[in-house]
């Protein structure tokens, strides 16, 4: 908010209710070429506005061998056509407590504590089996993580759940579902942190258009952050029929939806003038379209980014007939006054 009354502060010795008409005007094509920028998702609009990420690195999305640390909670199950006693005992302390992982080790019921610090689940679950299996046959074991310590993703903002374990093979995709996103979520302002570095993934085309190729394998340590609507937003203003800040959930609006947004134009605005207010406070890019552009051109090709301010000038007949009716209680003064003053014999010139 405080950025939009910033550029309402500069554009007051510019505009006031009439259009731009300095040298940094642009028209509809470069409009639109701007536009298919747009288009392109998150961190195409992020290079518009100065800020450059490389594209996302391939190993990323790659599964990898993961193992068990220090402090990992173990869900273990066991399974025997006959040992009822030994399957309800595993399975109590699994619901209970679960296994954790202490100095390196897991201790189970009728076994000696089991090393498993630096094994996979495969190897672990391996290991278990055959030690038991010393003392008992047919002893089937299946083993997953509970919970981890250090090996999960940190979620926080618009999510119900503040952390989910990694194994090497959850994607970003998954972990957003269990996380129960909301809809309504700013997918364009909501980010993805490895390293303390922000990843060039863009929650919107994942969630939203499905492209896999943001589907990224998470790692211990991730931590993803999911904004609010409002995080991101345009304002329209002017000769509207609402002037009013609209949210960008998806980081882009078309002009005729933000014009729809906002009631259209009244007979007062003029449609020739519709203009767009994008960059920083010093030197603004402004672009000047006309009510035909808006009607003919295809949605996509008339796009608005995060801190876009949508103008529209006044008709010259309305501003005379507002400063008209600014003028009629100043005449009527006047009138009265002399009036009053020629009964008293006076005379104003």
């Amino acid at each position: 908010m405080r950025f939009f009354l910033s550029i309402l502060i500069a554009l007051g010795a510019v505009s006031c209710n009439s259009p731009y008409m300095g040298k940094e005007i642009c028209g509809a094509d470069e409009f639109v070429m701007d536009s298919y920028k747009i288009r392109e998702g998150k961190f195409s609009i992020l290079e518009m506005e100065g800020k450059l990420y490389d594209e996302v690195d391939e190993e990323f999305l790659k599964e990898y061998q993961d193992r068990i640390h220090e402090d990992d909670l173990l869900e273990i199950a066991l399974y025997h056509p006959k040992r009822q006693d030994l399957i309800a005992a595993v399975q109590e302390i699994g619901k209970t407590v679960g296994y954790r992982v202490t100095s390196g080790q897991i201790a189970l019921p009728d076994l000696p504590p089991v090393a498993v610090e630096g094994l996979t689940l495969e190897e672990a679950r391996d290991k278990i089996q055959e030690s038991y299996r010393k003392e008992i046959r047919d002893v089937s074991i299946f083993l997953t993580y509970r919970d981890r310590f250090t090996r999960k993703v940190e979620l926080a903002g618009l999510v119900a759940m503040p952390s989910i374990p990694v194994d090497g093979k959850i994607r970003l995709f998954d972990v957003l579902a269990k996380a129960r996103v909301p809809t309504e979520a700013n997918l364009f302002k909501s980010y993805v942190l490895r390293d303390d570095l922000m990843l060039s993934v863009d929650l919107f085309k994942l969630l939203k258009e499905g492209n896999m190729e943001q589907n990224i394998v998470m790692r211990g340590g991730d931590k993803i952050y999911i904004a609010e609507p409002s995080a991101a937003s345009l304002m329209i203003m002017g000769e509207v029929g609402v002037e009013r800040v609209i949210s960008l959930p998806h980081g882009y609006m078309s002009l005729r939806h933000a014009l729809a947004e906002a009631r259209g134009i009244p007979y007062t605005g003029d449609k020739s003038y519709i203009q767009v207010i994008r960059g920083n406070i010093a030197k603004p890019k402004i672009y000047t379209l006309s009510w035909e552009h808006v009607i003919h051109l295809p949605n996509d090709s008339l796009l608005l980014m995060p801190g876009d301010i949508v103008y529209v000038a006044a008709t010259p007949i309305a501003e005379w007939n507002r400063f008209v009716s600014q003028l009629l209680p100043s005449f009527t003064t006047i009138d009265v006054i002399s009036q009053s003053a020629g009964s008293f014999g006076l005379t104003i010139p």
